[in-house]
């Protein structure tokens, strides 16, 4: 069946890489103006820690089943499977929220005097005005470019005040 178009190659727009798309495909035209900030930020551990706690309840399997009672050795990789869906801290315009096992904090940024970070560890806490700490699950160092970008202004990027590399962090 033939149409009764053809295709010539001379017809296609082709560039020097030969793809036949402008500039190769490279985007670098286009900049971006201004950043964007998302709506909230979520501090895990990836969900595909669930894997290795599955991984646990096969190896636990032999053991369990090796003498009566024993079956109770599954309780280690359900909780394990808990801990890993359930802890975090999610940050938002609003505040920051605190969810552990068996609880959940909210810290509005109104209530924060800054955040304290614990040398060598990378583990990040958050002041509040009445000095008390509450540790950030799964938060870290490196995060605190994004917790500044989402607060709003409210907490300060101490990676953007000093020069890179220096590694002096207030």
């Amino acid at each position: 069946m033939n149409t009764g178009l053809k295709l010539v190659r001379s017809q296609l727009p082709v560039n020097f890489s030969g793809t036949g798309i402008p500039n190769g495909g490279m985007c670098d035209d286009y900049r971006v103006s201004e950043p964007q900030v998302p709506s909230r930020l979520v501090f895990r551990v990836p969900a595909t820690a669930v894997l290795a706690a599955l991984l646990l309840a096969v190896g636990a399997t032999p053991f369990a089943f090796g003498a009566p009672g024993l079956y109770v050795i599954y309780i280690v990789p359900v909780a394990l499977i808990v801990w890993v869906l359930r802890t975090r801290t999610t940050a938002t315009a609003d505040g920051l929220t605190v969810r552990r096992v068996f609880t959940t904090r909210v810290l509005p940024w109104s209530t924060l005097k800054g955040l304290r970070l614990t040398r060598g560890s990378g583990v990040v806490h958050a002041v509040r005005t009445d000095d008390t700490e509450v540790a950030l699950p799964n938060a870290r160092t490196r995060h605190l470019s994004a917790l500044a970008l989402i607060s709003g202004g409210r907490l300060d990027d101490p990676l953007a005040a000093s020069p890179r590399g220096s590694g002096d962090v207030t």
